[in-house]
């Protein structure tokens, strides 16, 4: 008991450990950490507190965020991304729709630093064209989920098809079988049939 208890205080402290590069401060307000990692050089966001409630990114070398990294602090209410140079282009996507569901002043706040045409634009105003071609937004699964299921459905259809044809035709047959039989049978019957009356 006394294991589990202490593993249990080990998993808390871990969880509430502050990223090294960065500073936490106790909310006063609310329950949760305000965690500043402005002006630290990063080039990654650092794993957070699951308390972090507020999160300083400003003024670092950040160019994009992988998709989910910001969803990990479940309590989390505001973030800051300015000053950071964003590099626009495919792999910036999950930040910008991230920081549209998110945080529309964030979002405002944040500018493009490269590629030269889209230099110093804010990423809130940038569209589908000037990301250039995002061949892979779709992960390689979902591609291969989707040509999977193509060929399915295309083979069910032409097996449908197949049957059709193949039920019509075996209609015709029997009847032609049946008005065969039919056929021979009513000679034979014109043969054995009595002719005094």
């Amino acid at each position: 008991a006394v294991l589990a208890i202490a593993s249990l205080l080990v998993a808390a402290a871990r969880g509430a450990a502050c990223p090294s590069p960065c500073r936490c401060q106790a909310l006063r307000a609310v329950r949760g950490l305000h965690v500043d990692c402005s002006s630290r050089e990063l080039r990654a966001v650092p794993a957070l507190p699951r308390d972090t409630r507020s999160l300083d990114l400003r003024n670092n070398s950040l160019r994009w965020v992988p998709a989910g990294v910001l969803d990990s602090p479940p309590g989390l209410r505001s973030v800051d991304v300015e000053g950071n140079p964003w590099h626009c282009d495919c792999r910036i996507v999950p930040l910008k729709l991230w920081l549209q569901d998110f945080s529309a002043p964030a979002l405002a706040s944040a500018r493009c630093a490269s590629p030269a045409p889209v230099r110093m634009k804010p990423l809130g105003k940038l569209t589908g064209n000037e990301l250039g071609t995002c061949k892979r937004l779709l992960p390689i699964k979902c591609l291969e989920f989707f040509w999977r299921d193509l060929g399915l459905i295309a083979g069910a259809i032409i097996t449908l098809l197949l049957a059709a044809w193949a039920l019509k035709c075996s209609k015709k047959l029997v009847c032609q079988l049946n008005l065969s039989q039919w056929g021979g049978r009513g000679r034979w019957l014109r043969r054995h049939t009595p002719k005094n009356h």
